[in-house]
Protein backbone atom coordinates (compact mmCIF):
# COMPACT_ATOMS: atom_id res chain seq x y z
CA UNK A 1 0.00 0.00 0.00
CA UNK A 2 1.26 3.28 -0.66
CA UNK A 3 1.97 6.32 1.96
CA UNK A 4 -0.45 8.45 2.45
CA UNK A 5 0.59 12.07 1.31
CA UNK A 6 -2.40 14.15 3.52
CA UNK A 7 -5.41 12.76 5.02
CA UNK A 8 -8.33 14.83 6.61
CA UNK A 9 -11.16 13.24 8.39
CA UNK A 10 -14.31 14.92 10.20
CA UNK A 11 -14.62 17.00 6.95
CA UNK A 12 -17.84 18.83 5.75
CA UNK A 13 -17.77 18.33 1.69
CA UNK A 14 -20.56 20.31 -0.05
CA UNK A 15 -21.21 20.81 -3.38
CA UNK A 16 -23.15 24.44 -3.85
CA UNK A 17 -25.96 24.23 -1.34
CA UNK A 18 -25.85 20.75 -0.34
CA UNK A 19 -24.04 19.01 2.14
CA UNK A 20 -22.74 15.56 1.01
CA UNK A 21 -21.23 14.22 4.22
CA UNK A 22 -20.42 16.29 7.87
CA UNK A 23 -17.99 13.50 8.43
CA UNK A 24 -16.38 13.04 5.67
CA UNK A 25 -12.51 12.29 4.64
CA UNK A 26 -10.38 13.41 2.34
CA UNK A 27 -6.88 11.50 1.15
CA UNK A 28 -3.91 12.46 -1.20
CA UNK A 29 -2.47 9.23 -2.15
CA UNK A 30 -0.45 7.79 -5.51
CA UNK A 31 -1.17 11.10 -7.16
CA UNK A 32 -4.67 11.04 -6.50
CA UNK A 33 -7.10 13.35 -4.84
CA UNK A 34 -10.16 11.56 -3.02
CA UNK A 35 -12.87 12.64 -1.47
CA UNK A 36 -14.56 9.89 0.55
CA UNK A 37 -17.92 9.91 2.74
CA UNK A 38 -17.92 9.07 6.58
CA UNK A 39 -18.67 5.44 5.44
CA UNK A 40 -15.53 5.64 3.01
CA UNK A 41 -17.41 5.41 -0.33
CA UNK A 42 -15.91 7.43 -2.79
CA UNK A 43 -17.86 10.60 -3.77
CA UNK A 44 -15.34 12.22 -6.60
CA UNK A 45 -11.19 11.69 -6.95
CA UNK A 46 -8.97 12.32 -9.74
CA UNK A 47 -5.47 13.18 -10.34
CA UNK A 48 -3.64 15.69 -8.24
CA UNK A 49 -2.31 17.85 -11.41
CA UNK A 50 -5.91 18.02 -12.55
CA UNK A 51 -6.98 19.37 -8.91
CA UNK A 52 -7.65 23.26 -8.14
CA UNK A 53 -7.75 24.16 -4.65
CA UNK A 54 -7.68 27.63 -2.74
CA UNK A 55 -9.32 29.05 -0.39
CA UNK A 56 -12.66 31.40 -0.85
CA UNK A 57 -12.63 34.88 0.22
CA UNK A 58 -16.14 35.26 1.34
CA UNK A 59 -15.55 31.85 3.84
CA UNK A 60 -13.93 31.86 7.29
CA UNK A 61 -10.25 30.15 7.70
CA UNK A 62 -11.45 26.41 7.93
CA UNK A 63 -12.84 26.36 4.69
CA UNK A 64 -11.13 25.58 1.14
CA UNK A 65 -12.49 24.92 -2.22
CA UNK A 66 -11.45 21.83 -4.56
CA UNK A 67 -12.12 21.86 -8.23
CA UNK A 68 -12.54 17.71 -9.44
CA UNK A 69 -13.83 16.94 -12.41
CA UNK A 70 -16.01 19.68 -13.17
CA UNK A 71 -17.39 20.21 -10.07
CA UNK A 72 -16.77 22.62 -7.23
CA UNK A 73 -16.62 21.08 -3.51
CA UNK A 74 -16.69 23.31 -0.59
CA UNK A 75 -15.02 21.32 2.20
CA UNK A 76 -14.94 22.48 6.18
CA UNK A 77 -11.59 21.76 8.06
CA UNK A 78 -10.26 22.68 10.55
CA UNK A 79 -9.69 26.63 11.73
CA UNK A 80 -6.39 25.25 13.23
CA UNK A 81 -4.16 22.10 13.36
CA UNK A 82 -5.62 19.96 16.41
CA UNK A 83 -2.86 19.23 19.13
CA UNK A 84 -0.42 15.95 18.70
CA UNK A 85 -2.99 13.45 19.63
CA UNK A 86 -5.90 14.99 19.78
CA UNK A 87 -8.79 14.53 16.81
CA UNK A 88 -10.04 16.79 14.35
CA UNK A 89 -9.23 17.70 10.67
CA UNK A 90 -6.09 19.88 9.58
CA UNK A 91 -6.47 23.27 9.03
CA UNK A 92 -7.92 24.36 5.60
CA UNK A 93 -4.19 25.56 4.85
CA UNK A 94 -2.38 22.56 5.22
CA UNK A 95 -4.94 20.94 2.75
CA UNK A 96 -4.43 23.36 0.05
CA UNK A 97 -0.47 23.56 0.37
CA UNK A 98 -0.45 19.69 0.26
CA UNK A 99 -2.06 19.42 -3.09
CA UNK A 100 0.50 22.23 -4.00
CA UNK A 101 3.23 19.63 -3.32
CA UNK A 102 1.41 16.49 -4.35
CA UNK A 103 1.15 18.11 -8.27
CA UNK A 104 4.32 20.35 -8.22
CA UNK A 105 2.99 23.88 -8.14
CA UNK A 106 5.35 24.26 -4.48
CA UNK A 107 3.39 27.26 -2.97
Amino acid sequence: MAELEFTARGVRIGRRLRSLTRAGQVRISDGRLELLTSYGSEIDSAPVQAVRAFRPWFAPGGRALADLNGHRYLLTLGDHDPAPGEPGPPAARRFIEAVRRASGRDA
